[in-house]
């Protein structure tokens, strides 16, 4: 991405997008919407909706915007969806999934690389913008091989997960068709008084903030064999597959962000049942565990009763229960606070 001459962007902004799009996007813009359909053996609306599911705005239907490129993507999406028996609404949702991701993917990139490029070469941000725009041609491919990689990598890691828990049910009855399917310890970490720690920043003291409480709470949830499902501004949420991993990982996040830090947060974690979908979790817990995050002491780490309970039969932590109280949303409740079992050493008598 660097070169030593030449810092500023001296390229016509609108020229340089021309050669870039002509390089991702497999070819001209020659086809219209209704040429789009006609090529893939679609509907008009089909591919209306199928543009929307990607994230991105459908012009004219007359207007010349598209490639040859895309009208292959929608016919190879139709002609899998029929191969498959996939529902239209299977299939939207496919693409939705690959739309939002590269979505958020493609602008992470591209902030990341104008923060880096505005620091290295003393610019302000507009022209860091554009000398990203200029170098894009040249980062965009390693960008794509990366991309392809970390799909592989995530959907190996995925495969063997349900492997692991569910491959000895193989010929087995499913259960109550009614029961949320997976069993999973969720928590959050919630940063104490963000807006109040943020309001005086500015923009690269900001990003700085957010990416080093981002990027510690991210290690010690992977490092515990747990996953981040998503940030939330100032807080994170968690998922692990058993109840020690989540009291791990809960344990984790509030022994590094503890209340004397300079992002203390306050920690949840609950075992229960929930539903996997869009990239999010659902259900009763994640309810319960966003609802006891508040009620967290900086630094420290609440459970429900019937968690505590999965926690006890572990072994290996103290569990003090507190007092009862009505939690929003929830009713009453008695919290249960983790904490590691602190070993006290003593000294034999000479």
């Amino acid at each position: 991405m660097d070169d030593d001459e030449g810092h500023e962007s001296r390229t016509d902004p609108t020229s340089t997008v021309a050669r870039l799009e002509e390089q991702l996007l497999g070819g001209p813009r020659t086809l219209s919407l209704a040429d789009v359909a006609e090529r893939a053996g679609a509907g008009l609306e089909e591919v209306r909706l199928f543009w929307h599911a990607l994230g991105l705005p459908t012009v004219e239907d007359e207007a010349v915007a598209y490639t040859e490129v895309d009208a292959e993507a929608v016919r190879l999406l139709r002609q899998a969806a029929a191969s498959y028996g996939v529902s239209d609404r299977t299939a939207v949702s496919l693409v939705r999934s690959i739309g939002h991701t590269t979505d958020r993917l493609v602008l992470w990139q591209v902030e990341a690389l104008t923060e880096h490029l505005a620091e290295r070469h003393a610019l302000d941000d507009v022209s860091a913008r554009l000398l990203v725009l200029d170098r894009l041609s040249e980062i965009a491919p390693l960008l794509e091989k990366q991309l392809v990689h970390a799909w592989r990598r995530q959907l190996a890691a995925l495969a063997a997960r349900i492997s692991a828990e569910f491959g000895s049910a193989r010929g087995r009855p499913s259960g109550d068709d009614d029961e949320l399917p997976l069993a999973r310890a969720v928590g959050f970490a919630d940063m104490v008084s963000f807006t109040q720690r943020t309001a005086r920043l500015g923009a690269h003291a900001l990003a700085d903030f957010i990416q080093q409480f981002e990027t510690g709470a991210r290690d010690i949830v992977t490092s515990n064999g747990g996953r981040v499902v998503k940030t939330i501004g100032d807080a994170v949420l968690f998922v692990a597959d058993d109840a020690r991993a989540g009291a791990e990982i809960a344990l984790g996040l509030a022994d590094t962000f503890h209340a004397g830090a300079p992002t203390p947060v306050r920690v949840s974690c609950v075992w229960g049942r929930v539903l996997s979908r869009f990239g999010d979790v659902f259900g009763p817990s994640v309810n319960v565990a966003a609802r006891l995050t508040a009620e967290a002491e900086p630094g420290t780490v609440l459970l429900d009763p019937g968690t505590a309970a999965e926690v006890r039969a572990l072994g290996g932590y103290h569990l003090v229960e507190l007092t009862e109280r009505d939690i929003d949303g929830i009713g009453p409740l008695r919290p249960v606070r983790l904490e590691r079992v602190r070993l006290r050493v003593t000294h034999a008598e000479p």
